[in-house]
């Protein structure tokens, strides 16, 4: 059991992990030893998730998400397939964490009348500025 937040937590039968070839660094022994991870993750057929906490993680997961609603993380950035499970499983978690937040409503505001007055008494200044150029040029 990982707990993500303090009423989010996920069991390790949720995560699904497969060991495959990786590209990254390993000399001689990257064409032996499956150290990259893919971590994947079904959102909607998650229990541990709320509705909503998974609605936006399925929108911030982007291009990580597949058309069932897994989604599927590949970490292959170190030699250890220990230490790539670990980093894909923290990617996992503070992708979870991120959608856990509930966004701020927006609170549409009215702008101010000094403010509009300003803008206008501006725009009036520039005109008389442009309108003083407007003279027929003249040829002496």
């Amino acid at each position: 059991m990982h707990r993500i937040t303090d009423t989010i937590s996920i069991d390790d039968s949720e995560l699904s992990e497969s060991f495959v070839r990786s590209s990254g660094p390993g000399g001689q022994n990257v064409n032996k030893v499956s150290s990259a991870v893919q971590l994947r993750f079904d959102v909607r057929q998650s229990p541990s998730l709320p509705n909503d906490v998974a609605v936006r993680l399925m929108r911030l997961a982007g291009k990580r998400l597949t058309k069932e609603g897994v989604i599927v993380i590949i970490a292959q950035s170190h030699r250890a397939q220990e230490r790539n499970r670990a980093d894909a499983r923290e990617r996992l978690f503070d992708l979870i964490r991120q959608a856990a937040v509930r966004p701020v409503p927006r609170r549409a505001t009215k702008v101010p009348k000094a403010q509009k007055r300003k803008r206008i008494e501006g725009k009036k200044h520039r005109s008389a500025i442009k309108s003083l150029r407007g003279g027929k040029p003249s040829f002496e």
